[in-house]
Protein backbone atom coordinates (compact mmCIF):
# COMPACT_ATOMS: atom_id res chain seq x y z
CA UNK A 1 0.00 0.00 0.00
CA UNK A 2 1.24 3.30 -1.12
CA UNK A 3 1.49 6.27 1.13
CA UNK A 4 -0.36 9.17 -0.06
CA UNK A 5 -0.57 12.83 0.34
CA UNK A 6 -3.61 14.91 -1.13
CA UNK A 7 -2.63 18.46 -1.55
CA UNK A 8 -5.60 20.57 -3.11
CA UNK A 9 -6.75 24.13 -1.64
CA UNK A 10 -9.96 23.21 -2.67
CA UNK A 11 -12.09 20.89 0.31
CA UNK A 12 -14.37 19.04 -2.30
CA UNK A 13 -11.52 18.27 -4.81
CA UNK A 14 -9.54 16.46 -1.42
CA UNK A 15 -13.25 14.84 -0.42
CA UNK A 16 -12.88 13.11 -3.95
CA UNK A 17 -9.25 11.93 -4.26
CA UNK A 18 -9.75 10.14 -1.19
CA UNK A 19 -12.78 8.39 -2.43
CA UNK A 20 -11.48 7.47 -5.86
CA UNK A 21 -8.20 6.16 -3.77
CA UNK A 22 -10.19 4.45 -1.66
CA UNK A 23 -12.34 2.69 -4.20
CA UNK A 24 -9.20 2.03 -6.09
CA UNK A 25 -7.47 0.08 -2.76
CA UNK A 26 -4.01 0.90 -4.39
CA UNK A 27 -3.12 3.39 -1.26
CA UNK A 28 -3.36 5.14 1.74
CA UNK A 29 -4.21 8.94 2.24
CA UNK A 30 -1.78 9.77 5.10
CA UNK A 31 -2.66 13.22 5.21
CA UNK A 32 -4.04 16.25 3.43
CA UNK A 33 -3.06 19.51 2.70
CA UNK A 34 -4.62 23.01 1.31
CA UNK A 35 -1.78 24.40 -0.07
CA UNK A 36 1.95 23.81 -1.14
CA UNK A 37 3.02 25.40 2.12
CA UNK A 38 1.45 22.47 4.44
CA UNK A 39 2.43 20.53 1.68
CA UNK A 40 6.27 21.41 2.48
CA UNK A 41 5.57 20.79 5.48
CA UNK A 42 3.78 17.45 5.99
CA UNK A 43 5.60 15.66 3.39
CA UNK A 44 8.79 14.94 5.95
CA UNK A 45 7.08 14.30 8.68
CA UNK A 46 4.27 11.47 7.12
CA UNK A 47 7.03 10.65 4.20
CA UNK A 48 3.82 10.19 1.34
CA UNK A 49 5.30 8.02 -1.24
CA UNK A 50 2.84 9.81 -3.71
CA UNK A 51 1.61 12.96 -3.53
CA UNK A 52 -1.79 14.02 -5.81
CA UNK A 53 -0.64 17.81 -6.10
CA UNK A 54 -2.94 20.27 -7.59
CA UNK A 55 -1.30 23.42 -9.17
CA UNK A 56 -2.42 26.94 -8.65
CA UNK A 57 -3.00 27.58 -4.72
CA UNK A 58 -2.69 30.28 -2.58
CA UNK A 59 1.47 31.13 -1.18
CA UNK A 60 3.31 28.49 -2.94
CA UNK A 61 2.26 26.63 -6.18
CA UNK A 62 2.55 23.37 -7.29
CA UNK A 63 5.48 23.99 -9.37
CA UNK A 64 6.92 25.23 -6.46
CA UNK A 65 6.42 22.36 -4.44
CA UNK A 66 7.92 19.86 -7.25
CA UNK A 67 10.84 21.98 -7.45
CA UNK A 68 11.75 21.52 -3.88
CA UNK A 69 10.60 18.00 -3.47
CA UNK A 70 13.17 16.76 -6.39
CA UNK A 71 15.90 17.69 -3.92
CA UNK A 72 14.84 15.31 -1.07
CA UNK A 73 15.53 11.95 -1.00
CA UNK A 74 13.57 9.61 -1.83
CA UNK A 75 12.24 11.81 -4.00
CA UNK A 76 7.72 11.47 -3.85
CA UNK A 77 5.79 10.42 -6.97
CA UNK A 78 4.29 12.99 -7.73
CA UNK A 79 1.23 13.10 -10.09
CA UNK A 80 -0.64 16.54 -10.84
CA UNK A 81 -3.98 16.75 -10.33
CA UNK A 82 -5.59 20.32 -12.17
CA UNK A 83 -8.04 21.96 -13.89
CA UNK A 84 -5.51 23.60 -16.29
CA UNK A 85 -3.56 21.88 -18.92
CA UNK A 86 -1.41 24.53 -19.92
CA UNK A 87 1.39 23.43 -17.52
CA UNK A 88 2.08 19.56 -18.48
CA UNK A 89 4.97 19.64 -19.98
CA UNK A 90 6.59 21.84 -17.16
CA UNK A 91 5.34 19.07 -14.75
CA UNK A 92 7.33 16.02 -17.13
CA UNK A 93 10.34 18.33 -17.43
CA UNK A 94 10.46 17.98 -13.29
CA UNK A 95 9.90 14.38 -13.75
CA UNK A 96 6.46 14.30 -12.82
CA UNK A 97 4.55 10.79 -12.73
CA UNK A 98 1.41 11.89 -14.38
CA UNK A 99 -0.72 14.87 -15.21
CA UNK A 100 -4.33 14.18 -14.47
CA UNK A 101 -7.08 16.81 -15.49
CA UNK A 102 -10.42 17.60 -13.56
CA UNK A 103 -12.59 15.70 -13.20
CA UNK A 104 -10.33 12.68 -12.18
CA UNK A 105 -11.63 9.84 -13.80
CA UNK A 106 -10.84 6.48 -11.44
CA UNK A 107 -9.64 4.72 -14.47
CA UNK A 108 -7.24 7.71 -15.04
CA UNK A 109 -5.98 7.65 -11.34
CA UNK A 110 -5.42 4.05 -11.57
CA UNK A 111 -3.37 4.33 -14.72
CA UNK A 112 -1.00 7.36 -12.86
CA UNK A 113 -1.38 5.15 -9.61
CA UNK A 114 0.34 2.01 -11.42
CA UNK A 115 2.74 4.48 -13.16
CA UNK A 116 3.56 6.00 -9.05
CA UNK A 117 4.25 2.44 -8.35
CA UNK A 118 6.88 1.61 -11.03
CA UNK A 119 8.98 4.69 -9.63
CA UNK A 120 8.89 3.95 -6.45
CA UNK A 121 10.32 0.84 -7.04
CA UNK A 122 13.19 1.73 -9.06
CA UNK A 123 14.28 4.40 -6.00
CA UNK A 124 13.43 1.68 -3.98
CA UNK A 125 17.02 -0.22 -5.07
CA UNK A 126 19.10 2.43 -4.92
CA UNK A 127 21.18 3.52 -2.22
CA UNK A 128 20.30 6.32 -0.65
CA UNK A 129 21.88 9.52 -1.92
CA UNK A 130 20.88 13.09 -1.63
CA UNK A 131 20.14 13.57 -5.28
CA UNK A 132 17.34 12.65 -7.14
CA UNK A 133 17.33 8.99 -8.75
CA UNK A 134 17.41 10.01 -12.56
CA UNK A 135 20.30 10.90 -13.72
CA UNK A 136 21.01 13.99 -15.57
CA UNK A 137 23.56 13.27 -18.20
CA UNK A 138 24.33 9.84 -19.92
CA UNK A 139 28.27 8.96 -20.04
CA UNK A 140 29.90 7.25 -22.76
CA UNK A 141 33.24 7.24 -24.42
CA UNK A 142 34.47 7.85 -27.71
CA UNK A 143 37.97 7.41 -28.61
CA UNK A 144 38.86 7.35 -25.07
CA UNK A 145 36.89 10.56 -24.33
CA UNK A 146 34.43 10.65 -21.20
CA UNK A 147 31.36 12.52 -22.80
CA UNK A 148 28.35 13.50 -21.14
CA UNK A 149 25.36 13.96 -22.77
CA UNK A 150 22.06 16.00 -21.03
CA UNK A 151 18.87 13.55 -20.61
CA UNK A 152 17.27 17.23 -21.36
CA UNK A 153 18.64 17.17 -24.94
CA UNK A 154 17.53 13.46 -25.64
CA UNK A 155 14.31 13.02 -27.75
CA UNK A 156 14.13 9.03 -27.52
CA UNK A 157 16.01 5.88 -26.84
CA UNK A 158 15.92 3.07 -29.00
CA UNK A 159 16.29 -1.08 -28.32
CA UNK A 160 18.77 -2.02 -30.71
CA UNK A 161 19.80 -5.76 -30.13
CA UNK A 162 21.70 -5.69 -27.26
CA UNK A 163 22.86 -2.17 -27.25
CA UNK A 164 20.33 1.22 -26.75
CA UNK A 165 20.56 3.80 -29.29
CA UNK A 166 19.82 7.60 -27.93
CA UNK A 167 18.83 9.74 -30.53
CA UNK A 168 19.97 13.47 -29.30
CA UNK A 169 20.19 16.67 -30.36
CA UNK A 170 23.74 16.12 -31.87
CA UNK A 171 23.22 12.86 -33.45
CA UNK A 172 23.00 9.15 -32.02
CA UNK A 173 25.14 6.59 -29.66
CA UNK A 174 25.01 3.54 -28.22
CA UNK A 175 24.67 2.22 -24.84
CA UNK A 176 24.61 -1.20 -23.05
CA UNK A 177 21.58 -0.62 -20.77
CA UNK A 178 18.41 -1.87 -21.32
CA UNK A 179 14.98 0.00 -22.17
CA UNK A 180 13.53 -1.26 -19.19
CA UNK A 181 15.67 0.08 -16.49
CA UNK A 182 16.02 3.68 -18.38
CA UNK A 183 11.80 3.40 -18.28
CA UNK A 184 12.24 2.97 -14.56
CA UNK A 185 14.80 5.40 -13.61
CA UNK A 186 13.40 8.14 -16.29
CA UNK A 187 9.32 7.49 -15.40
CA UNK A 188 7.49 10.64 -15.26
CA UNK A 189 10.21 11.72 -18.35
CA UNK A 190 9.94 9.51 -20.75
CA UNK A 191 6.66 7.65 -22.18
CA UNK A 192 7.13 3.75 -23.18
CA UNK A 193 5.47 3.67 -26.58
CA UNK A 194 6.55 0.33 -27.88
CA UNK A 195 8.96 -3.00 -26.49
CA UNK A 196 11.63 -1.25 -28.13
CA UNK A 197 11.09 2.63 -27.62
CA UNK A 198 11.19 5.10 -25.18
CA UNK A 199 10.30 9.00 -25.92
CA UNK A 200 10.63 12.30 -24.01
CA UNK A 201 7.26 13.72 -23.36
CA UNK A 202 8.37 17.12 -24.14
CA UNK A 203 8.98 15.89 -27.61
CA UNK A 204 5.45 14.33 -28.25
CA UNK A 205 4.08 16.78 -31.30
CA UNK A 206 1.15 14.63 -32.52
CA UNK A 207 -0.59 10.77 -32.98
CA UNK A 208 -1.30 9.72 -35.74
CA UNK A 209 -2.77 6.85 -37.49
CA UNK A 210 -1.59 5.85 -41.24
CA UNK A 211 -4.19 3.97 -43.99
CA UNK A 212 -3.26 0.52 -42.73
CA UNK A 213 -4.14 1.45 -39.08
CA UNK A 214 -0.81 1.99 -37.35
CA UNK A 215 -0.14 4.20 -34.96
CA UNK A 216 3.07 6.57 -34.44
CA UNK A 217 4.42 9.75 -32.41
CA UNK A 218 5.79 12.95 -34.10
CA UNK A 219 7.84 14.67 -32.40
CA UNK A 220 8.53 18.38 -32.27
CA UNK A 221 12.04 19.00 -33.39
CA UNK A 222 13.37 16.08 -35.47
CA UNK A 223 11.65 14.13 -38.89
CA UNK A 224 11.22 10.82 -37.30
CA UNK A 225 8.17 9.11 -36.67
CA UNK A 226 7.99 6.32 -34.16
CA UNK A 227 5.80 3.31 -34.18
CA UNK A 228 3.28 3.12 -31.37
CA UNK A 229 2.80 -0.94 -30.59
CA UNK A 230 -1.10 -1.33 -29.64
CA UNK A 231 0.26 -2.87 -26.00
CA UNK A 232 1.09 0.57 -25.50
CA UNK A 233 -1.43 2.67 -27.29
CA UNK A 234 -4.26 3.28 -24.65
CA UNK A 235 -1.60 4.52 -22.18
CA UNK A 236 -0.65 6.85 -24.73
CA UNK A 237 -3.64 8.21 -25.92
CA UNK A 238 -4.74 8.28 -22.27
CA UNK A 239 -1.57 10.76 -21.27
CA UNK A 240 -2.01 13.05 -24.83
CA UNK A 241 -5.61 13.82 -24.17
CA UNK A 242 -4.35 15.07 -20.57
CA UNK A 243 -1.69 17.13 -22.47
CA UNK A 244 -4.12 18.49 -25.08
CA UNK A 245 -1.93 17.02 -27.87
CA UNK A 246 -3.67 16.16 -30.57
CA UNK A 247 -4.20 12.53 -32.19
CA UNK A 248 -6.50 10.60 -34.38
CA UNK A 249 -8.64 8.07 -33.35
Amino acid sequence: MMKILIVDDEPLARKRLQALVDELGMGEVVAEAGNGREALMMAPIYQPQVILLDIRMPAIDGMQVIQQLTSRHPVPAVIFTTAYSGHALEAFEYQAVDYLLKPIRKERLERALERAHTFIQSQSTAPPMPTPAARTHIRYYQRGELIMVPVKKIYYFSADQKFVSVRWTDGELLISETIKDLQQEFAGQFLRIHRRTLIAMVQIASLYKDKNGQYYIRLRDIPEQLEVSRRHLKTVKELLKDMRIPYSA
